[in-house]
Parts: structure tokens; C-alpha cells; sequence
């Protein structure tokens, strides 16, 4: 492959084609149902798929076939398969789903308004993960252009991802014969150190959510009257989650949701942090002087990506501050978010949590916790020498720097079922989610230049995924 071609390509494609598509893409609110339980309804899950559709039949790819896939009752899958020069097989993954808008959005932002500046593109759902489809057609694309041998790639993109990716599972026992058994599996939906080299995606944790409800009353009253009589739900609750971690450290208390760490993940943290240095905390928008939980750069990505943790991502019993009275609320629920070891049991996880909240209640309260989904996380299988040389080469071609390896904080259910349904297959988990990019929140932005480069970078992968079947067969 000629790499300077590739690039060129990819830079010409992302400019006049996928960059304003994508932002057609960011207009629409098509929400994970989690978030909008009425999508079917509202219809954006469609539009979006069928706007990622249309792209993708307009692309001059030979041997090419698009359709969405509906299942009754389940967001739709975008299907598109490339016919290859061998029949081998490389599934390529993202997904079209968003998460909701959150506040905060800069002046002149917002999540369905895409606005590009400094070379960044500005709205939700862009980085995480729109552009995963484009840029696997891409690089696709700059094979067949050269006329570079490449494997048969099907592209798989899922509308459920950002809720737990729990339609998935039937599509890919609806579509088994269709996907067949990859040895490659390429993902796009990772994040990455900074935007100056390749960054290769080894672990990625597990979650556990859910709902934890403290009550002390069966209904409000004077807190004049019961304040020193009545304990408060409020310190109740926060009794419950001191069982669950130091609030001093955030370090867990239970010992059920640790698993040990691979030396290999501690030795690839530790090159990370090299790079990256004091860049691991700054990326955030830090408050006031809050620091960070560790002066270790090595210790807060094995915090980040090997050890549980705790947030509470909501609330309810607490009404506004404008509009709250002199009452002694009744009760006090949140939204508990577990980040768990990639190769821990949720299950165990689970069974751990509930029964450290719910026996003997803090102050006698009547205590509940729900669990609203419990998902393992995933540890990359050894990468084969080939994999491990060309996304070396592909990211000193295109960055002009070597590529890293990184465990990442958050989970993609997809990788683990794939771990599992395919043992020994070979996977380029990366992406475009550096500092700052701030997926989930406000003021999301797809690093543009970052995107152009993956993308060749996936074309390289792939030009030398079919080379490395090639040598196989020849020896």
C-alpha cells in the first residue's frame, strides 16, 4: 500500500463527503433507548441509520451490499458486507446510538447543532461513535483504489451500544452465518492518549449499575418537628455507600470487586504514563483546586482502568434547591455506577453490592438496591506478531510516532461477547476519544485529523492482515 496515497484519499473523502454527513448525523437526537424509551416511536433511530445507509450505498466499493436489519422491538443493525480476495473474514464495529444531551454546553454548542472549530467537529454522537462506519468504508476504499488485496469485511453497526448493547445479542445469533468467524475484528469506539499517535485499546472494564433506595418515613414532615428524633434518609444513604468505598480515598471496601492486575497491563500503563505524563489528570476540566485522587500517573490509569470505582450518576427524592421546603424528606434514592476489573465476574460483583447494602441497614432504614444491569469487562487476548508490527508501522506512517497500548475506563459489551463466541481472534480496539473530546458530556467533539489518520491507519491493518494469511498459506 502506498501510504502517502492512502492519506491523501482519506483526507479528500473525510473533507468532502463523511465530515458533512457527519454533520447530518449530530442533528439527529437519536438517543440509546435507555434514554428515550419511546425511539421507536420518534423515529430517529431509523433516520440515522438510514442516513449511515445512504453514505454508505453512494461509496464506489466493489463486491459491496448495505442493508438494515430490523428485529421486532429492537433498535436496527446497519449490515454492510465486502466481498474479499480470500475467505477470510474481518468484522468492523461501531455503533449509531447516542447518549443524551447532559448541560453545560459551551456558548454557541450544543448536542444537535454541529459547529466545527480548530479542526474539531463540535456535537453529540460524532466521535462517540458516528464516524465508525465512514472510516471503515475508507479504509476500505483505499485498498480497493490501489488495487490492495484485502480480506471479505463485514461492518456491523449496532443501535443499542450506549444502553448495554442488550439487542445485540440476537442480531448476532440472527446474522451468525452472515458474519461467519472473523480473525480480525476491528473496533472504533476506544479512546486514545493524545491525538499524536496510534493508540491500541488492551482492557476495558466491566459495569454495574444501579438504584439505591433509602427510606426512613412513609411520607414528608415538619423538619422542625422531626429533626433529632428522626435520622435523615440523606445520612442513611450516605452510611450505605461508606460500606461501599473510603469516602476519603474512593478506594473500595469490598473486597469481591477487586481482581488482580496482569503484569502486562502494569508494564503498558507504565510506558502510557511515560508519554503522557502529568496529561493524565490535566485533560480533565478540573473545579477549583480539586486534585487528583493519586500524584502517580501510572497509579491513576490502574485506578482508571483495573481497580473498581464508584459514581453516583443521579438522584430523585431531592427536590430543586429553588423549590425545597423546611421538610424531612422520606426517603433518598441514586444512581449507582460501578467500574469493575475487566476480568471480574459482574455477577459476583452484583451479589457482593446488594448484600452489602441491604444487610443490617445503617440506623435500622429500609434499604433496597436494584440492579439495573451488570456487564463483565474484557482483557485482550496476546497480540500476534503480525497485528503488534503493523499498527507499529501504521502509526509511525501516519503519526510519526509508534503506537501505545492503554486499558480503557469504559466498557463495550460487544468486545466481550466476542472474546467469548470467538476465542483466539485478533482485535484492533482503537479511536478518536482523547483529552478533552468528552464523550457523554458536554461539548463532545470529534478530533478530525485524529479521524483521517485512524482511518489510514485501518487501511494498513488490513492490507496487512491479508499479507499475513498469504505468508501462512505459502509456508
Amino acid at each position: 500500500m502506498d501510504n502517502a496515497k492512502a492519506l491523501a484519499l482519506t483526507d479528500r473523502i473525510w473533507d468532502e463527503s463523511i465530515v458533512p454527513t457527519l454533520c447530518d448525523y449530530v442533528r439527529i437526537p437519536n438517543k440509546s433507548p435507555n434514554f428515550d424509551p419511546d425511539w421507536e416511536r420518534h423515529g430517529y433511530m431509523d433516520q440515522a441509520a438510514e442516513l449511515l445507509a445512504e453514505w454508505c450505498r453512494q461509496q464506489p466499493i466493489k463486491g459491496m451490499s448495505v442493508e438494515i436489519v430490523r428485529l421486532q422491538g429492537r433498535t436496527p443493525v446497519l449490515l454492510v458486507e465486502v466481498a474479499g480476495n480470500n475467505d477470510d473474514t474481518v468484522l468492523l464495529y461501531g455503533h449509531l446510538d447516542k447518549q443524551p444531551e447532559f448541560d453545560g454546553w459551551s456558548d454557541g454548542l450544543s448536542p444537535w447543532e454541529p459547529v466545527i472549530r480548530d479542526g474539531k467537529l463540535y456535537g453529540r454522537g460524532g466521535a462517540d461513535d458516528g464516524y465508525a462506519v465512514f472510516g471503515s468504508l475508507t479504509a476500505i476504499r483505499a485498498l480497493q483504489e490501489q488495487g490492495v488485496p484485502h480480506a471479505r469485511c463485514v461492518v456491523l453497526i449496532e443501535g443499542c451500544e450506549e444502553s448495554g448493547s442488550f439487542d445485540l445479542p440476537y442480531y448476532i445469533d440472527h446474522l451468525a452465518d452472515r458474519i461467519g468467524t472473523p480473525t480480525l475484528v476491528v473496533c472504533l469506539d476506544a479512546e486514545c492518549g493524545n491525538y499524536e499517535q496510534l493508540w491500541c485499546t488492551t482492557s476495558l472494564r466491566g459495569n454495574l449499575v444501579g438504584t439505591l433506595k433509602v427510606a426512613v418515613l412513609k411520607e414528608g414532615v415538619h423538619s422542625g418537628g422531626a429533626s433529632g428524633i428522626v435520622p435523615s434518609s440523606f445520612r442513611a444513604l450516605r452510611l450505605a455507600l461508606d460500606r461501599l468505598e473510603d469516602p476519603a480515598t474512593g478506594e473500595s471496601r469490598l473486597a469481591e470487586l477487586f481482581d488482580a492486575i496482569p503484569a502486562a497491563r502494569i508494564e503498558q500503563a507504565g510506558a502510557a504514563a511515560a508519554v503522557l505524563g502529568e496529561n493524565v489528570h490535566r485533560r480533565f476540566p478540573w473545579a477549583g483546586d480539586t486534585r487528583p485522587v493519586a500524584d502517580d500517573p501510572v497509579e491513576l490509569l490502574l485506578n482508571n482502568t483495573w481497580r473498581p470505582t464508584l459514581s453516583v450518576t443521579g438522584a430523585d427524592g431531592l427536590p430543586a434547591t429553588g423549590s425545597a421546603g423546611n421538610t424531612l424528606r422520606p426517603w433518598t434514592a441514586v444512581k449507582l455506577s460501578f467500574r469493575l476489573p475487566p476480568t471480574l465476574d459482574p455477577k459476583q460483583a452484583a451479589t457482593a453490592v446488594k448484600q452489602a447494602l441491604e444487610t443490617d441497614p445503617p440506623l435500622g432504614a429500609q434499604v433496597e438496591f436494584r440492579i439495573d444491569s451488570a456487564m463483565g469487562g474484557w482483557n485482550a487476548p496476546p497480540i500476534a506478531d503480525w497485528l503488534a508490527d503493523s499498527m507499529q508501522q501504521a502509526s509511525r506512517a501516519f503519526f510519526g510516532k509508534p503506537a501505545l497500548y492503554m486499558g480503557t475506563g469504559g466498557s463495550i459489551p460487544f468486545m466481550g461477547m466476542l472474546g467469548e463466541k470467538f476465542p483466539g481472534v485478533q482485535f484492533l480496539v482503537t479511536g478518536v476519544l482523547g483529552p478533552n473530546s468528552n464523550a457523554h458530556g458536554p461539548n463532545e467533539f470529534l478530533h478530525i485529523a485524529k479521524g483521517k489518520r485512524v482511518t489510514a491507519c485501518v487501511a494498513r491493518v488490513l492490507a496487512d492482515h491479508y499479507r499475513r494469511a498469504r505468508v501462512a498459506d505459502a509456508a
